[in-house]
């Protein structure tokens, strides 16, 4: 231990001495591990984002649907289903459960005219499942279905037809027809892209169905439940054997899951994105490794006279090899740090996140990123130290001398 502390030592007095020398060779190796740490990184928050907007779309892993119709075309009686599915859900006990209905068209007094709105339907758990973000104010709640005033949330684009009012204000929207009434407005949600325009409505499925009365069979209405991802495989078919069983046999009962989790491809374009990215950054760290080599090697033919005096007074071949090559080794491990902090300062830049609008959970700086990048400066180091370190223990004591 003390002959590698003794190694590490001389390197570091050697990088000093020759500090301007390698800091020439090391500039190429500390951005090439900067890029491989940040590509590491990048490809974990690409990965955090396509996840979000898959659960937006599919649901959280791992989320089943299930929905129904009849095998002879007649209406369903939504109702009636629907009690069965509470039965169900009672015996498993979901604390994730909701109905979805969408669209349903509704009409709206808007500060110009009456006009149609998609409205979607849906029970408090909706936002959870789908992992939904807000703008402005809240998603619903389970005591919300008591309230006088039913609450719905609703798109940023109807917002902006109102003025974005403030929603502490007690702004809220006048619906007509069969659920006519004042609704008041929670929360906001986000556009999802540049140019996003849809003025969409969404709503408490409880409190359309307490105005409405019985639902219009010709209405298309689906559960979704999230369970554990490692039983999702267990409980899937168990629980479509307990729909089936308590509906007639002219009800046809489809459950399936519809999260990313469920479809492995949806994972490949990150990995293709980070083995490309990170294979063009080893290549750039692979041909600074070369120049450092060079140059090791230039200097070495400099040092030799140093390198016999040092043999001269006792030093072994094993202590000049470690000493040589370790020289390497601190250098770019040093290297490697200042080019992951690097990384780590550009990836926390406001205009890096901007590029991964619409994430919620910013995920920490990976360690996997830093390691991998340390890891890659280690070896480059130590690739790179070898063939002068072996020119080194190679070099004969009295030639040294006279050079």
């Amino acid at each position: 231990m003390s002959g590698l502390i003794g190694a590490v030592g001389e390197a570091w007095s050697e990088i000093r001495h020759h500090k301007l020398r390698v800091l020439l060779s090391l500039i190429g190796i500390a951005v090439s591990v900067g890029a491989i740490t940040a590509v590491v990184a990048l490809s974990e928050y690409q990965q955090q984002q396509m996840v979000e907007q898959s659960d937006r779309s599919g649901g959280r892993p791992a989320t089943i649907q299930f929905s129904a119709n009849r095998s002879d075309g007649t209406p369903m009686d939504w109702a009636s289903f629907g009690a069965h599915v509470d039965r169900v859900a009672e015996r498993y006990d979901f604390s994730h459960l909701t109905r979805i209905v969408d669209p349903v068209m509704l009409s709206l007094q808007t500060p110009e005219q009456v006009r149609q709105v998609s409205t979607r339907l849906v029970d408090p758990a909706y936002p959870v499942i789908h992992r939904t973000p807000l703008l402005e104010g809240r998603w619903f709640t389970e005591a919300d279905v008591d309230l006088a005033s039913a609450p719905v949330v609703i798109t940023e684009a109807l917002w902006d037809v109102y003025g974005r009012p403030d929603l502490a204000s007690g702004f809220a929207l006048q619906l007509g027809g069969d659920v006519g009434g004042s609704y008041t407005v929670v929360g906001v949600t986000p556009r999802e892209y540049t140019g996003d325009e849809d003025k969409h409505v969404t709503m408490l499925y409880a409190d359309f169905a307490a105005r409405q009365g019985i639902l219009p069979p010709d209405m298309s209405v689906a559960w979704e439940v999230w369970v554990p991802e490692d039983m999702a495989a267990e409980i899937g078919p168990i629980l479509a054997a307990d729909l089936r069983a308590g509906v007639d046999s002219g009800v046809d009962v489809m459950v399936s899951r519809t999260d990313w989790a469920s479809r492995p491809d949806q994972a490949q374009y990150a990995q293709t994105f980070e083995l490309v990215t990170g294979g063009i950054a080893g290549l750039v760290l692979l041909l600074g490794g070369l120049g450092l080599v060079n140059i090791q090697l230039v200097a070495m033919r400099q040092r030799i006279r140093e390198i016999g005096v040092r043999r001269s007074f006792g030093a072994t071949g094993s202590r000049i090899f470690s000493s040589v090559m370790l020289e390497s080794v601190v250098a770019t491990a040093v290297a490697g740090v200042i080019g992951i902090a690097i990384a780590v300062a550009i990836l926390k830049a406001p205009f890096v996140l901007d590029m991964f609008q619409g994430m919620q959970d910013v995920p920490p700086f990976p360690l996997r990123a830093a390691l991998t990048g340390l890891i890659a400066a280690v070896a480059i180091g130590a690739l790179a130290g070898f063939i002068p370190a072996l020119v080194a223990v190679r070099s004969n004591v009295i030639d040294a001398l006279r050079f």
